[in-house]
């Protein structure tokens, strides 16, 4: 048995024109072409491939035969292959970013990147992204590292003289524990009382942070480098330490966290900055991405203005 020939685009083109306009004539219309060109085209891709796409007996309409719906399959996953490729091409010429390398501070809401991720799919379906999440002097380790173009910083932004930064929005920081925690359990906390408990600290993957502290209190420490971890051991009452207010509104909302009442450290406000190297400032959709997070940091405010927090 022979080896099947390789088809041409344009022979496709035909293929899927006809199929989708229901006859030969319709699909002549529809690429100008005359009716026996579009019936040649289509006798030349079967003696290709060695497969009779339509049923020729018993019809006056173009059916598609078993061989002929396979092969439509894959000739629409070719026509769109085709189209973003074209597309891609387009936006290279237009100076549009082939790929966009965004990291992000691990204390940035999950909501807020989910949504403006989503719009960016939309607005630029031919541009890849490339997504890390990092913590305190990691993220700006990676755009002056040129690992990424831009970055979502928290307040060591404004350290890097490699860097040009702009404010986003910023993310409320409270002090928790567990219910059954001896902080979580005091009627009345003094000043001072944290420091005779293990903090929970979330430490940094880079040196540019190396030695330095943010929010210490207690001598007695655990440090960890992710979150996640940070969140599940305050849930156990291993420690209490600092959470970003939209991680554990369900858990303050249920019980399973307590926001401690520390006069000495009511919690504060976490910064969040886009940033990127001033000799390497973002093209359209990167620029178009840091744009998306001021309006949706706002728009979560609001949010959580509404429901008391």
């Amino acid at each position: 048995m022979s080896e099947p020939g390789t088809p041409t685009l344009d022979q496709l083109r035909v293929f899927l024109a006809v199929v989708e306009t229901g006859s030969f004539a319709a699909a002549g219309r529809r690429i100008h072409r005359a009716v026996s060109v579009i019936s040649y085209g289509i006798a030349n891709l079967e003696t290709q491939l060695g497969l009779s796409l339509f049923e020729r007996e018993g019809t006056r309409r173009p059916v598609l035969t078993q061989a002929g719906h396979a092969v439509l399959a894959e000739a629409r996953s070719v026509s769109r292959g085709i189209e973003t490729l074209r597309a891609k091409v387009k936006g290279l010429s237009q100076g549009l970013e082939a790929e966009v390398n965004l990291v992000v501070d691990v204390m940035l809401p999950a909501e807020w990147l989910a949504r403006v991720l989503r719009a960016f799919a939309n607005q630029y379906p031919t541009v890849a992204l490339r997504l890390h999440v990092e913590a305190l002097g990691a993220v700006n380790a990676l755009v002056i590292d040129r690992r990424a173009e831009i970055g979502i910083s928290g307040p060591l932004a404004t350290e890097a003289i490699e860097l040009d930064s702009r404010a986003v929005g910023s993310v409320p920081l409270v002090p928790v524990a567990a219910p059954d925690h001896p902080l979580a359990r005091a009627a009345t906390l003094s000043p001072g009382a944290a420091r005779d408990h293990v903090q929970l600290v979330l430490t940094d993957r880079s040196p540019l942070t190396e030695g330095r502290d943010f929010s210490v209190l207690s001598p007695r420490t655990w440090r960890l480098a992710d979150l996640g971890a940070k969140h599940a051991l305050l849930r156990e009452g291993i420690g209490w330490g600092n959470m970003p207010l939209p991680m554990i509104a369900a858990d303050l909302a249920s019980g399973a966290l307590k926001r401690l009442e520390m006069p000495d450290h009511p919690g504060g406000t976490f910064r969040l900055s886009g940033i990127w190297r001033h000799d390497n400032p973002p093209g359209p959709a990167a620029s178009w991405l840091l744009e998306q997070f001021p309006a949706c940091a706002d728009e979560q405010a609001c949010q959580a203005h509404s429901i008391g927090f």
